[in-house]
């Protein structure tokens, strides 16, 4: 009987550690797709309006 009382707490920890590696699966593709965002802005914008020529580099 002791053994079905393990077998059941391992299946437990084995649920938290799915729950774990999900949770880390969402924050890594939300990262790469920020950081694929931020690639895609441009480096350089230029404007040119009434008030003259303003350039403006987001250090990219």
């Amino acid at each position: 009987m002791s053994f079905l009382i393990k077998r059941q707490e391992f299946s437990m920890s084995r649920n938290g550690l799915y729950a774990v590696l999900a949770i880390l699966l969402v924050a890594v593709v939300g990262f790469a797709i920020y950081t694929y965002q931020e690639k895609q802005k441009p480096a350089l914008e230029v404007r040119i309006d009434g008030g003259g020529v303003q350039i403006n580099g987001n250090g990219g």
